[in-house]
């Protein structure tokens, strides 16, 4: 075992047991979040105007700063992009971290010195839970890569911006930059596909490993690889053993994931964001990401099916139930204030706080009041693809509201990497798994309101496509599980 091993394994049982301080006293160390966030913005223009002066309790912030998304902060937003200081927080920013928008266009997520710290030690913190609970630290002596944007950054009106995982590379701790691929020249490369051919490149003959990075795009890095060597990835990585992931549920690609290494590989989930990194898997036993409630970050929660309520209940950490879908509200030391990041959660654990992403707010079916969401999707199609040999390289759903003929039905469009014997037989296998996740799609079947799921396949790399022709190839970007409008699946090649 190798000194830096051995370090890792002292550091981790360091940050194991500054964790379980806070972690064992959640509403306490929400409390103190919120007051030292009030306190510091108290004078900033958003402070003055919602009367932060006058705030004591989790109520009365409640009270005086409504849930608002992007759109809603953007007239605050605008002023800190212009230069203006004491704005949403005190004094400027550090970094803007541009993400594409809906109807505003380029997003600006300001981020603080204050702020910045939590998303480097987050990703660390998750690595060193990783090596406390298994004991596992040979790797921190292999390299490591981390499939991310480019770190070249623009400036405006004083404060640099590019996309936050460009904007971290350069927070990398000394102690990896050995270790770190691909070379700073290739991580600049702009082009997606440009990208991944020379990352391959650099790294086919290197001792990798741990991998990182969105499923999607790390899966064209491994199709990449298998291509140049002819075989798995696990035997051209023989020490790869780790995989770091967030941004989609890594289960539609695990199948698809060891057939490409060869192997069982362990991993960990992370959820981060431009608006701040919320959590991390703190254990490869228990279901969850541990949720980070000293990280600068005070939580509130809306029931999503209570969310187009006019005056919708605004629950606290203390008063979260498990396994009930809840719209994320975030109020931050980056000056984002009752901010809705369009994530929907669902609590797995209450001691410790765990939680997993189960779809996006915006991101549902409902054409008919079933209400479907992203997790839900996710599971049913583990259910139907479990003990065959189907494996899916993507999916998005869609409803089909008004066919040329018959009932509507829910459209599934799937790229397949192995195609099933019967499709018959697996589209009614997906529709029975549907039908046992979301009892309102059940009852609009027996209710013959809809018919059963219509399975579209979608052509080799069809997504991929999609995603180059409207410029989102590869880096945080990822395919919508499902939409409630056809605007995706319309565009997408079908055979």
């Amino acid at each position: 075992m190798s000194i830096k091993s051995v370090a890792a394994k002292l550091f981790a049982q360091k940050i194991y047991k500054k964790t379980q301080l806070w972690a064992n006293n959640p509403i306490e160390t929400q409390k103190k979040v919120l007051q030292k966030l009030i306190k510091e913005a108290k004078k900033t223009q958003f402070g003055i105007d919602h009367h932060f002066d006058q705030i004591k309790n989790e109520k009365d912030f409640a009270k005086q700063v409504p849930v608002r998304d992007y759109e809603a902060l953007k007239p605050y937003v605008d002023k800190v992009v212009k230069g203006q200081e004491n704005i949403l927080w005190k004094g400027k920013p550090l970094y803007f971290a541009k993400t594409s928008g809906t109807t505003s266009g380029a997003k600006y997520i300001p981020l603080t010195k204050e702020s910045m710290p939590y998303h480097i030690e987050a990703a660390r913190n998750a690595i060193l839970h990783y090596i406390h609970e298994t004991g596992k630290a040979d790797f921190v002596d292999g390299k490591m890569i981390f499939l991310q944007g480019s770190p070249i950054l623009e400036e405006k009106n004083g404060v640099k911006l590019g996309r936050l995982s460009g904007i971290v590379a350069h927070f990398v701790p000394k102690y990896l930059q050995k270790n770190r691929m691909p070379s700073w020249e290739t991580n600049c490369i702009e082009d997606w596909e440009t990208k991944v051919n020379a990352i391959v490149e650099e790294t086919f003959n290197e001792n990798m490993a741990v991998i990182s990075g969105i499923p999607s795009w790390v899966q064209m890095y491994f199709e990449k690889l298998h291509q140049k060597g002819g075989r798995p990835v696990g035997e051209i990585f023989k020490n790869f053993n780790l995989f770091i992931y967030g941004g989609v549920n890594y289960e539609p690609y695990r199948a698809k994931f060891e057939n490409l290494i060869g192997r069982k590989v362990d991993s960990i989930e992370l959820f981060p964001a431009s608006e701040g990194f919320f959590a991390y898997q703190d254990s490869q036993k228990e279901r969850g990401m541990l949720l980070l409630l000293n990280s600068g970050i005070f939580y509130e929660f809306i029931k999503s099916d209570e969310f187009s309520n006019e005056k919708p209940k605004r629950y606290t950490i203390g008063e979260v139930e498990l396994g009930v879908n809840y719209v994320l509200i975030i109020s931050t030391n980056a000056g984002l204030w009752g901010y809705n990041i369009g994530d929907t959660v669902q609590f797995t654990s209450l001691k410790p706080y765990r939680i997993i992403v189960s779809g996006r707010i915006k991101h549902y079916i409902s054409g008919f009041g079933e209400h479907v969401i992203g997790k839900e999707v996710e599971s049913a199609l583990q259910e139907a693809i479990l003990g065959t040999t189907i494996r899916i390289n993507e999916f998005t759903v869609a409803p089909q509201i008004t066919p040329a003929e018959g009932l509507p039905y829910h459209e599934w469009f799937i790229e397949f990497e192995n195609e099933p014997e019967d499709s018959v037989s697996f589209a009614e296998a997906l529709d029975n798994a549907m039908r046992k996740q979301n009892m309102y799609y059940d009852d609009l079947i027996v209710g013959k309101v809809l018919r059963k799921v219509v399975v579209t396949k979608v052509v080799k790399n069809g997504f991929q496509d999609y995603m180059k022709s409207i410029g989102k190839l590869g880096g945080q970007n990822k395919i919508p599980r499902l939409s409630n409008d056809r605007n995706i699946v319309d565009l997408l090649k079908r055979e």
